[in-house]
């Protein structure tokens, strides 16, 4: 684990869980709090003119901010990652509905992890993310995931077949409806659905899940993160998506490369915070005795 601290804590850098105007009283609450310790708040123009209030472009929040600030859930903080890869900002995230993996600061914890934070006593975690990109005949198309890349079948009627390689050897052929190619952060998501082991967050590897392979040989493999993996389908269009929220559309050939990126996503979390107590209450492990 990382010992790194944040270089001051006077701005925070706000969004909000899209589509939920409802969402105004528990953010004006929430930046009662952050003001009352002292730390200005900044809200995303796009969050502000959701509940009609005043707010700033995306990219000043970013270049402003101390930290950043999710507020919803796993899927909002997912999309805050990526967005914000590039500032590499770290991310706080608070959880307005039920217990996240990702965002995991409790509405009735924001008061005590600030006095926390302002203590010194916190941390930072250092997560994994892929860096990738489709070759297509009309070029080159790059992006980032903090979760996975599925690549899979267009239609429920086909079935994706694909070749994949490891710093360039091929190694194996996918038939099925499709390839998880996830993060340790990204293990207890669509990876984990579909027989993926659960791998913890801070290490880094990609996981292959097959999505119900055509074969019962075909089984996850954990490949350390140094490796470049690349993909394609030899008879058939497949889609590639990019953390469930953007996808693109390859045809026969066309190239899948993803390698871990050179810096990860910086997550805020308790200094107490226990990844296996997370496990337990989120999938409902066995109880104590």
């Amino acid at each position: 684990m990382s010992d790194e601290k944040l270089k001051q804590i006077k701005t925070a850098g706000f969004i909000l869980k899209p589509n939920t105007p409802e969402i105004k009283g528990l953010y004006l609450a929430i930046k009662l709090q952050f003001e009352s310790k002292g730390i200005a708040v900044l809200l995303s123009e796009i969050s502000a003119g959701m509940i009609g209030e005043e707010g700033i472009p995306f990219d000043q929040i970013c270049e402003r901010s101390d930290f950043l600030v999710s507020l919803g859930g796993d899927g909002t903080l997912l999309s805050l990652v990526r967005r914000s890869y590039g500032y590499n900002k770290p991310i706080l995230g608070i959880n307005a509905g039920n217990l996240g993996f990702l965002a995991d600061i409790r509405i009735d914890e924001v008061e005590a992890f600030l006095d926390a934070m302002q203590r010194g006593d916190y941390r930072i975690d250092d997560r994994m993310m892929i860096e990738g990109y489709v070759r297509t005949e009309e070029g080159i198309k790059e992006f980032y995931a903090f979760n996975d890349v599925v690549i899979t079948r267009p239609t429920i009627s086909k079935m994706a077949k694909i070749d994949a390689s490891i710093d360039g050897e091929w190694f194996n052929t996918y038939s099925g409806d499709g390839l998880i190619i996830s993060t340790p952060t990204g293990s207890t998501a669509y990876s984990l659905a579909a027989g993926g082991p659960i791998i913890y967050p801070l290490t880094k590897a990609f996981i292959m899940t097959p999505i119900c392979a055509h074969s019962l040989t075909q089984r996850p493999l954990v490949v350390p993160a140094d490796f470049t993996i690349e993909l394609h389908s030899p008879n058939a269009r497949v889609i590639a998506m990019i953390d469930g929220q953007d996808d693109y559309e390859m045809q026969i050939g066309e190239q899948l490369v993803i390698k871990g990126a050179r810096k990860g996503a910086k997550l805020l979390h308790r200094s107490e915070r226990n990844y296996f107590s997370v496990l337990r209450e989120k999938l409902s492990w066995g109880a104590k005795n």
